[in-house]
C-alpha cells in the first residue's frame, strides 16, 4: 500500500477484478510496466474486446493500456478474421468503417496522429479521424506511444 492510498498495482487488480465481473465469459489477465498495462487473455468477439478495454480506461487510469487480447476464432464475429459477413458489399453507416476498410500501423518514434493524416489521406488536419477509429486505446490524440497499432480508416 502506497503511502497516501492504493498502489498503482492495487488499482489496477481492483480494475481487472470490476472487468472481469463485466465479462464473466472473457479471460482477462493484466501486466503492470511503470505505469503502463499490457491487457492478456482471451474473448469471444472484438466487440468484447473493445468493450473490455473501454471498461478497464474507465476503471483505471493508466499511461498506455495495451490491448492484446486475443479473440476466440471459433466464435469471432463475420468479417473480423477475413470471413465475408451476410451482406458483403454493403456500405457501413456514415462514420463507421468495416475491418475490411481499416489498414493497421504501428506507431514509430516521431510519429503523432496529425503526420499519419498526412500520410494516409494527404491531410494533416483529418488526424481527429485516426483518434476517433483507436478511442479504445487513446484518451488524447497528443498521447500516442511507440509500438501502438493504430487502425487507420480508409
Amino acid at each position: 500500500m502506497g503511502l497516501f492510498g492504493k498502489s498503482f498495482e492495487d488499482k489496477v487488480q481492483s480494475a481487472l477484478e470490476k472487468v472481469r465481473g463485466q465479462f464473466p465469459g472473457s479471460s482477462i489477465n493484466a501486466q503492470v510496466n511503470d505505469e503502463n498495462v499490457t491487457l492478456t487473455g482471451r474473448t469471444s468477439d472484438m466487440a468484447t474486446k473493445t468493450k473490455i478495454i473501454a471498461a478497464f480506461n474507465e476503471a483505471v487510469e493508466t499511461k498506455n493500456t495495451v490491448n492484446q487480447i486475443s479473440v476466440d476464432q471459433a466464435t469471432a464475429q463475420p468479417g473480423v478474421f477475413g470471413a465475408k459477413p451476410a451482406g458483403a458489399g454493403a456500405k457501413p453507416a456514415p462514420g463507421m468503417t468495416s475491418a475490411s476498410e481499416t489498414r493497421m500501423h504501428e506507431v514509430a518514434s516521431g510519429d503523432t496522429l496529425s503526420a499519419l493524416a498526412k500520410r494516409y489521406y494527404g491531410d494533416a488536419s483529418k488526424f481527429n479521424r485516426i483518434f476517433e477509429a483507436n478511442r479504445d486505446q487513446l484518451k488524447d490524440p497528443d498521447k500516442i506511444q511507440v509500438g501502438q497499432k493504430l487502425k487507420i480508416p480508409l
